[in-house]
């Protein structure tokens, strides 16, 4: 355990875990030192609407006035992702947009085109990963990125089926939503949720991302565990050790506030007592898997419903300044 009072808890942390900034405001990274920042269509959509980044926005999108739409909503996400490599050592995560989740080809073709962006500006690809929901259409998208070089982050994932597909498809590094977990498993318990026994290691988001780092460990298997969607300091505390952790300005500046001990709780020298079981996934067996997870049904869906709005309403904006 750390006992040194003169280190917050952000210090602390990073001496177990690769801490990211989860946020499309560039301008708050530097207070912070992440190595890595991930965006999402949320959160670049929520930047660009703030006085601060809406000339960023409307120099981008007059200087591709005449492309296609597509197009252009991806100069705007790669023009932001440049800016936070500006500021982070490490990587930026960019999002394949959440309406072509099922469309294996046109991801591909998507994520092709974001990561020619980046190149173009002279950007490598070992500094961004794309980032793609944890459908098996997107899982597969990635397995035939990943052998062309481009790395992915596959993000909305709540069920251990998409982790155990995800490393079998060689990706780089995956996503589970550990605040959404914990808030579907809070909504449908109601008035029987008990939130003191349900804290820390006994959150069931902290659970899931918790089963999944041991069985990466255990077998070997080189994707890394970045846990994301964080409702609280105690859930971060709880997954101290995980590979990665992508943390909200709000929850980053909490942990800076407090030199409270904080001690490893995920150890990759650990994980084999874990003693799991090997488990494969075809097609009919991942998605009856997932069928069988009401909560990470429910949430995939959700997750890729809110993202497609918010593209849509990223659509809206910058089609308003082409007018």
């Amino acid at each position: 355990m750390v006992k040194s009072s003169a280190m917050n808890q952000l210090e602390q942390l990073r001496r177990y875990t690769t801490v990211v900034a989860d946020t499309g405001n560039f301008k708050q990274l530097a207070q912070f030192a992440p190595r890595d920042a991930t965006t999402n269509p949320s959160l670049i959509l929520k930047a660009v609407q703030q006085p601060d980044y809406a000339p960023l926005l409307a120099e981008t999108v007059a200087a591709h006035r005449g492309a296609p739409l597509p197009a252009v909503v991806d100069q705007v996400l790669v023009r932001f992702g440049r800016e936070i490599l500006k500021v982070v050592p490490g990587r930026v995560s960019t999002e394949v947009d959440a309406r072509l989740s099922f469309d294996t080809a046109a991801t591909v073709a998507r994520a092709r085109g974001i990561m020619a962006l980046y190149e173009a500006a002279g950007i490598g690809r070992d500094r961004v990963l794309i980032k793609i929901a944890s459908t098996w259409e997107g899982i597969q998208a990635a397995r035939a990125l990943e052998a062309e070089g481009i790395r992915c982050n596959l993000t909305l994932l709540f069920a251990f089926c998409q982790a155990v597909a995800c490393g079998e498809a060689g990706v780089q590094l995956i996503s589970p939503f550990v605040g959404r977990i914990y808030d579907w498993y809070k909504k449908s318990a109601g008035a029987g949720w008990d939130e003191a026994a349900k804290a820390g290691v006994n959150d069931p988001g902290v659970q899931s991302v918790t089963q999944i780092y041991r069985y990466y460990k255990q077998f070997g298997i080189a994707t890394e565990v970045m846990g994301a969607s964080f409702r609280n300091v105690g859930q971060i505390v709880a997954l101290a050790g995980c590979d990665l952790l992508t943390i909200s300005p709000e929850l980053l500046a909490s942990l800076q506030a407090t030199d409270a001990p904080l001690e490893r709780r995920l150890d990759p020298a650990a994980a084999p007592a874990a003693d799991l079981a090997r488990v494969h996934y075809d097609e009919a067996g991942f998605r009856w898997a997932l069928n069988e997870d009401a909560m990470a049904t429910e949430k995939l869906a959700e997750g890729i419903r809110a993202f497609a709005a918010d593209a849509g309403k990223l659509d809206a904006l910058i089609e308003g300044l082409r007018a």
